[in-house]
């Protein structure tokens, strides 16, 4: 046992140096500053395509969290680029905010503050001052919080809503991306505000963050859990109706996770012995219907029609490893270790591009990659997969 779990932290260690060699190697935008819009499934560099707000707050944290686990200065260096062009271009000088996307010069090309986008900024500005204790990146954070806060919490039913106008007024296509449903509040963007409030919350201690926190870690356990299920609800009405029968594998587990360091953050006892609670039933569900042995994780199910999209996205592989890692300290119950090992194997075999670098986006049911998507966008990021491997170093 001890060999193997020492295999495995050898691999996991192999495989981040070479997450953050990719990056490193072809994200840098040396043109027009910043870093590149779009790489294709190929690693072929597309020419004047949008810098998204997703994909660089995601690498503003992911190279200050790799600099936080160990001294690199590369990645120091490319976290302080990250910050720099995050506070020049993509923020609001007028309404404050992050936009949502520029266009590859730089300049705001849509303006709307999804608060996605807010929660990531957020997430990374904090894991940036536990880097370089930049002031400024900190109030950045507390700045964003307020926004939210003020503009997009449901005083009166509770919850947040998805997404505003520049000037954060009402805005009728609330949706996220076209795949998703323009519901007024999503298990998704709840997720990421959920991470974002725990890290400024370790960062800050600030007494209206907790109260923010502690407030999100109930609506997960009472709102967005299905206790019959096993699984979270994805899309509501802003008055908690739920809008869809699709659940998410990836989204399941990832959840299972975060919602128990939430709870540890609040040091409030009882919201974290549910959430542990959460993330054994979650866990239990999710190697029951959405785990294959040999065959990594599924992406999404409709509850009501039993339709299943058997394909095999990259980042739920590794957010299954974390929160069954959690189940198995949690429970005790060594099959939840097994998956984690077993999807560990699958995923060095299928999802790590071997030539081109990085990891495949998805694969379908026979393993074969999709060649028609990227290997670096506004929604493929190293944040999943390095955050995954540092979390189960750590843990």
């Amino acid at each position: 046992m001890e060999a193997r779990a020492k295999n495995f932290s050898d691999e996991i260690s192999s495989e981040l140096k070479n997450i953050l060699t990719y990056w490193k190697q072809f994200s840098i935008d040396n043109i027009h500053g910043g870093f590149v819009g779009r790489r294709d499934h190929y690693n072929h560099l597309i020419e004047n395509t949008p810098k998204g707000a997703i994909l660089n707050t995601r690498l503003l944290w992911s190279f200050s969290a790799v600099a936080n686990f160990e001294e690199d200065k590369e990645s120091l260096k490319l976290a302080e680029r990250a910050w720099n062009y995050i506070e020049d271009n993509f923020w609001d000088k007028e309404y404050n905010g992050v936009f949502w996307e520029l266009d590859a010069q730089g300049q705001p090309q849509n303006t709307r503050k999804q608060i996605y986008a807010q929660a990531f900024a957020i997430y990374a500005l904090a894991e940036y001052y536990n880097l370089a204790k930049t002031e400024k990146a900190k109030d950045r954070a507390l700045e964003l919080f307020d926004l939210i806060e003020t503009n997009a919490r449901d005083i009166e039913l509770n919850g947040y809503l998805e997404a505003f106008q520049r000037d954060w007024t009402t805005i009728e296509d609330m949706r996220l991306s076209e795949k998703d449903l323009n519901s007024a509040k999503t298990m998704n963007t709840h997720l990421h505000i959920l991470e974002a409030y725990t890290l400024l919350m370790q960062v800050t201690n600030k007494p209206e963050v907790k109260e923010a926190l502690e407030n999100l870690v109930v609506l997960f356990l009472n709102k967005f859990l299905d206790n019959e299920t096993g699984h979270y609800r994805l899309f509501f009405d802003v008055n908690w109706n739920s809008q869809s029968e699709l659940i998410s594998y990836g989204h399941d587990i990832e959840a299972a996770w975060l919602l128990v360091e939430a709870a540890k953050t609040t040091k409030n006892n009882l919201l974290i012995e549910n959430a542990k609670k959460a993330n054994v039933l979650i866990a239990e569900v999710f190697l029951k219907e959405g785990y294959q042995i040999d065959k990594g994780i599924l992406n999404e199910k409709n509850l009501k029609t039993g339709e299943v999209d058997t394909d095999r996205h990259w980042w739920p592989q590794v957010e299954a490893m974390v929160g069954l890692d959690y189940a198995w300290r949690i429970s005790g119950n060594k099959e939840f270790l097994e998956a984690k090992y077993n999807i560990w194997s699958f995923t060095k075999k299928h999802l790590i591009d071997r030539k081109n670098g990085e990891w495949f986006f998805r694969i379908d049911c026979n393993n074969s990659p999709y060649a028609k998507e990227d290997k670096l966008s506004m929604w493929k990021a190293p944040y999943h997969n390095s955050r995954a491997l540092l979390m189960l170093l750590n843990l």
